[in-house]
């Protein structure tokens, strides 16, 4: 179709969800955007021209007067009205009331019942002015004889009427709901404010009340870099504490610790928020989401190794396993009902698998499916609800470390079957391609990782076998990995990490 240019202004409510600054949006489309897109294009199409030959005059002309058809079919059928090259030019000007009125005289033609109509078509622009010649002087007076048709023209306004009034309540109606809908989220916040002011004593880890600010209001510096580390296991014992690391002081300090030690957990954030579930201690699978720490509704079953990642304000446990069978299962925490529901579940299982959220998309790469390490990759799209396959990694990897950087996913060594890995792999989501990053200093599998300013940290894990890394590496731009201090809570694996 040739279509009129779009304006940012008409086609930027249709894709405002893919806005991530004012004059930015990334590129993808969903079907009901694309459709939204496809509808604004076709309303505003230009029309063909068309030709049409006037009565009295073989020569053609172009209108773009879209329900020609209509009118040049009304002429046939009265080919012996006259009618002159002007009044021809008012078809161009035709609405939908003129259209049916002319539909109404043409039937009456048919009947030969014609009167002029002109009390009840005031705006008619073309067929009040044609004049008809008949010998039978009653057909004058026909619109008396025949009020039918008048009663006919008479309910076609009222129906206009109609149609425009309601009209008039839709557009009233949609005003209304953009009203509620703004009360609504003002609402939802003043309550999030109110469960705030409850209880700002303690730390709440899981639907913690005390935000990020508090935590790092009690730390050395408010400027310095600090990572959480939750659980672990540091060689002689699995850990129920939460630390705050601060890497450029080689400083922790202890915050208030789970009740449960836990290890192989998830982690995730939620407005300022830090929520712990699963894991488990020992081969013992945790379905609970550090419920001793607050109470929070727990996970649907026992689990273990699984990921964690919030995407659009929900938080969702990913993958995982009991210990003998591997999950694909995918379970979205909704705060409404209070309870975990099912989500659309992986095309793989995934058991130790890495996951990240990028661009309102949540990534899961890598893992254990019962028998093989994977290198495959997918992308779950809240708006599509479904799952989709992207390119696979070079590298086989389990136990890994996943985290977003420079709008790119980073996926930090792991385990290949064989021996864990330095590696990096880098996914960039434009050109859906994978690229190998510098490698880390050491092998490390289940470590943690977390962004903080303009650099990656990762934090402990195992080289081999059981022999536990002591050490944090520090990744940013042009630099390349580099070793930082790190003092004995940083000599642990299986634990979770998330920047403050």
């Amino acid at each position: 179709m040739q279509c009129k240019v779009l304006t940012e202004s008409q086609f930027k409510p249709i894709i405002v969800d893919n806005y991530y600054t004012s004059n930015h949006f990334w590129f993808e489309l969903d079907r009901a955007q694309t459709n939204g897109l496809f509808s604004l294009l076709s309303s505003l199409a230009f029309s063909y021209p068309r030709t049409i030959l006037t009565p009295n005059n073989t020569t053609k002309r172009t209108t773009f007067f879209p329900s020609v058809e209509v009118v040049s079919s009304h002429l046939k059928s009265a080919k012996n009205l006259p009618v002159s090259i002007k009044q021809a030019k008012t078809f161009n000007t035709l609405t939908e009331k003129d259209v049916i009125c002319m539909k109404l005289k043409e039937l009456a033609l048919n009947r030969k019942l014609v009167a002029p109509f002109s009390a009840d078509c005031k705006d008619e622009p073309v067929v009040s002015r044609l004049t008809v010649e008949k010998k039978e002087d009653s057909l004058t007076n026909s619109s008396k004889t025949h009020p039918m048709i008048s009663q006919l023209i008479l309910k076609v306004e009222e129906l206009m009427a109609s149609k425009a009034m309601q009209k008039a309540k839709i557009n009233h109606l949609e005003e209304n709901m953009d009203f509620l809908q703004q009360k609504l989220v003002k609402a939802q916040a003043e309550i999030k404010k109110l469960k705030g002011m409850c209880n700002m004593t303690e730390l709440e880890t899981c639907v913690g009340l005390q935000e990020y600010s508090d935590l790092k209001a009690n730390e050395v510096s408010l400027d310095d870099v600090s990572i959480l580390l939750v659980g672990g296991y540091n060689g002689g014992s699995w850990l129920s504490s939460l630390d705050c690391y601060s890497p450029s002081q080689n400083l922790t300090k202890s915050l208030n610790p789970m009740n449960t030690e836990r290890c192989y957990a998830a982690v995730s954030k939620l407005d300022g928020e830090l929520y712990v579930f699963g894991g488990g201690t020992c081969g013992q699978w945790f379905d609970t989401v550090a419920d001793r720490w607050t109470t929070c509704p727990p996970l649907n079953r026992k689990n273990g190794s699984l990921a964690g990642a919030t995407v659009n304000d929900k938080i969702y446990a990913v993958g995982g396993g009991n210990g003998v069978d591997c999950y694909s299962t995918v379970e979205m925490l909704d705060f409404d009902v209070g309870s975990w529901i099912p989500a659309r579940s992986m095309l793989e299982k995934r058991f130790s698998l890495a996951t990240a959220e990028l661009n309102g998309a949540l990534y899961a790469v890598g893992g254990y499916d019962g028998k093989h390490y994977l290198r495959t990759a997918e992308r779950f799209d809240p708006r599509e609800r479904s799952w989709m396959k992207i390119k696979s990694m070079s590298t086989m990897r389990g136990c890994s470390s996943m985290v977003i950087f420079n709008e790119k996913l980073y996926v930090l060594g792991g385990y290949d079957g064989k021996a864990m890995v330095s590696t990096v792999e880098i996914y960039d989501p434009k050109r859906g391609s994978w690229v190998f990053g510098e490698p880390m200093n050491h092998p490390r599998g289940f470590s943690a990782a977390a962004v903080a300013k303009d650099s990656i940290y990762i934090i402990g894990g195992l080289k081999s076998g059981d022999e536990i890394n002591d050490t944090v590496e520090c990744y940013k731009e042009g630099r390349g990995w580099e070793m930082t201090n790190a003092n004995y809570a940083c000599r642990r694996c299986f634990l979770s990490a998330a920047a403050l």
